[in-house]
């Protein structure tokens, strides 16, 4: 009698023959010529504290380029590229002077807006001066940040102001922070801006990282699994959380990702109610880093800091490398996604579906731009009301 042969089950799930990772192009490179360095280069952006400016040249870089913030011993602020018009030699070890800076080589000077005003050596300290221009970028000064546009000249809209921060009541203030507060961790976050950017759309990873994995992280109302709505509002797409407690009350919280890196999140700790009480603006570096810029209304000096996540009741620098995998932030779960995230390998859900128009907006910005029009959310009405959002957090009977 011969011996029944029973076929082995073959599971070719396994990890073998993975395609190689992929990421969308398109959306996350920011360098010059790229499609989102395009339209990155279409908005002003902040590119420091008004305090970084100062008569001691400053290495910047923004947005895949390398860059020299001064301020002039007049107080006037300049951003230039870094390598002298002469020969090439860097203006980080310049001499700021009362007309601009300085090159230590053959001792050129620039300007603010890269005008060659000095050539020491030449003769009439240069008859052809005029004709050098040293590679510059506008900026001016708002809410305590030095703001860049980096786009073409003939396309350079008004700088925003935006109605929360011009709004103030009686004992508020105004402080500016650059710590990264809502990226979770340093100040520098080393992934692509995108990671974060797609963060501000997904309200369900509250109740779990930050309820669960990390303890309560915010305030227990924030670890109620909340009803999710999604809707495209212009310039931004709009997520409205709508959270039933156990008093019987509603927990209606909304926030913005606005075009083109604006954080208009309510703050998770609830400490008041009302209109959202600050702005971040994400700073993309290049396209594996990132930073985040805060302008928010306080009552007290150092509110803002005071807001930075705190995982086992320590900042971020503070943990242990055991800590950092028990208690799991934002910078974990999302710089571990990879330098640049492999979007060929993700499986969007249902609770995805503001990742998903978050991303459309964007890529209807990037058509706009490649058919010669304008982006949504640039004005260039000097006198353009303040940009107003719906964000806040609402306790409703």
């Amino acid at each position: 009698m011969s011996a029944t042969i029973i076929p082995i089950a073959v599971d070719t799930a396994t990890a073998y023959g993975r395609p190689a990772p992929s990421h969308k192009k398109d959306l996350t490179e920011v360098g010059p010529g790229t499609p989102m360095g395009e339209l990155m280069r279409r908005y002003w952006h902040p590119v420091g504290l008004v305090s970084d400016a100062t008569d001691t040249p400053r290495k910047l870089r923004v947005l895949g380029e390398d860059l020299i913030l001064f301020r002039d011993k007049g107080g006037r602020p300049g951003l230039i590229h870094p390598n002298c018009a002469h020969r090439g030699a860097s203006l980080y070890y310049g001499k700021v002077e009362e007309r601009g800076i300085r090159c230590c080589y053959h001792g050129w000077m620039f300007d603010v807006e890269g005008r060659c005003v000095e050539q020491p050596c030449e003769p009439e300290g240069g008859r052809a001066r005029d004709k050098v221009r040293q590679p510059w970028y506008p900026v001016q000064e708002l809410y305590g940040l030095i703001w860049a546009y980096m786009g073409p000249p003939d396309k350079k809209p008004v700088l925003p102001r935006y109605e929360c921060l011009e709004t103030l009541a009686e004992g508020e203030f105004l402080e500016t922070d650059d710590n990264s507060i809502g990226g979770g961790g340093p100040k520098i976050i080393p992934c692509n801006w995108l990671q974060h950017y797609d963060n501000l759309v997904d309200p369900f990873h509250v109740v779990v990282l930050h309820s669960t994995f990390s303890g309560t992280q915010f305030v227990e109302q924030m670890a109620v699994m909340p009803n999710v709505t999604w809707e495209t509002a212009g310039h931004s797409v709009r997520t409205i959380s709508i959270r039933k407690l156990a008093d019987g009350k509603t927990l209606h919280r909304i926030s913005e990702a606005g075009l083109p890196t604006l954080r208009v999140i309510p703050s998770p700790r609830i400490g008041r109610y009302g209109m959202v009480e600050s702005l971040g603006w994400m700073l993309p570096i290049d396209d594996h880093s990132f930073r985040i810029y805060v302008v928010g209304r306080v009552r007290e000096k150092g509110e803002l800091f005071r807001m930075r996540s705190r995982l086992n009741g320590k900042l971020w620098e503070e943990l242990s490398e055991e800590e950092h995998r028990q208690f799991p932030g934002d910078y974990e779960a999302q710089v571990s996604q990879g330098a640049i995230a492999d979007h060929s390998a993700e499986h969007l859900a249902t609770t995805d579906r503001g990742i998903v128009m978050l991303r459309r907006l964007l890529l209807q910005q990037l058509d706009a731009v490649a058919q010669g029009r304008d982006p949504a959310g640039v004005s260039f009405d000097p006198a353009a009301s303040p940009v107003a959002f719906a964000a806040g957090n609402f306790l409703l009977d």
